[in-house]
């Protein structure tokens, strides 16, 4: 949904741009970019397989809200997908970012062209999401391997995932706009661990205190987990639409944020 629409906000040509701007990020990479793709993957694995089943053989099956019993693997794998199509964008569209703005000066140039701030957030988000959707897609086949989904499940999950790169991309933007040295990435690095540790990622969210319960519920990974988990494991489809209704909105909020601080940065 979001693939598409974005586009139609840019025009035709503005699209054409932004594919411009991806594109260029493909010209440039090299061979050892590879190796940080592999990492990136291979963290959630990890943790599927160190906690969702060693940990698991000791938690045995937990019942989700719907009265709907899952083993503990299958009840963390989505957690990790969405952990993980987090991870990809967010990498691509701060650290990356970053530096290409403040000390590549590489936006310096490109809106020397026609290009306007607008179409290179939309094309560095398309970049990201090419990084994320390979992750998404890779992890899903391992979660079917494992038994952990059906591949009927995956091929709905992957656009779910998608989204959810979509919505951390555009986040990630707007974060990298904000950040003055490389040493605010330790406090973005802080914020992303308390995501992916209090998201309903490892217990559901119903074991927290109300409060707790109630902020976790708000923040943008665990509507991501919700999401990603019903699709994988079944549950109510109603509960969904507005997983789907936030991410959307918080993905067009936040590239129009992007957007609006890059135009303010690049031109003084």
């Amino acid at each position: 949904m979001v693939a598409l629409l974005l586009p139609r906000l840019a025009g035709v040509t503005g699209a054409r741009r932004s594919a411009a701007v991806a594109e260029r990020n493909l010209t440039a990479l090299r061979s050892a970019y590879w190796l940080v793709l592999v990492s990136g993957f291979v963290e959630p694995v990890l943790y599927l397989l160190s906690i969702g089943i060693g940990v698991g053989a000791l938690v045995g099956d937990l019942t989700l809200p719907g009265g709907r019993v899952v083993s503990y693997p299958a009840f963390v794998a989505p957690a990790m997908l969405a952990s993980s199509a987090m991870s990809g964008a967010l990498s691509e569209t701060t650290f990356n970012f970053f530096g290409k703005m403040k000390y590549m000066k590489l936006y310096d140039g490109v809106i020397a062209t026609p290009v306007r701030p607008f179409e290179i957030a939309l094309g560095e988000l398309g970049w990201a999401m090419a990084r994320g959707s390979l992750y998404s897609a890779a992890f899903l086949l391992i979660m079917v391997a494992l038994g952990l989904t059906t591949a009927a499940r995956a091929l709905v999950a992957f656009p779910a995932a998608v989204l959810v790169g979509f919505a951390f991309g555009a986040l990630g933007m707007t974060v990298a706009t904000l950040l003055r040295s490389w040493q605010d990435f330790d406090l973005m690095g802080s914020a992303q661990f308390t995501l992916f540790l209090f998201s309903g990622t490892f217990v559901p969210a119903e074991a927290y205190p109300a409060v707790l319960r109630w902020l976790v519920e708000l923040t943008p990974l665990y509507r991501s987990v919700h999401l990603i988990r019903g699709v994988c494991v079944g549950g109510s489809g109603w509960s969904w639409l507005l997983d789907v209704a936030y991410l959307v909105v918080l993905t067009g909020v936040m590239l129009a944020l992007a957007s609006r601080r890059m135009a303010r940065l690049l031109y003084p």
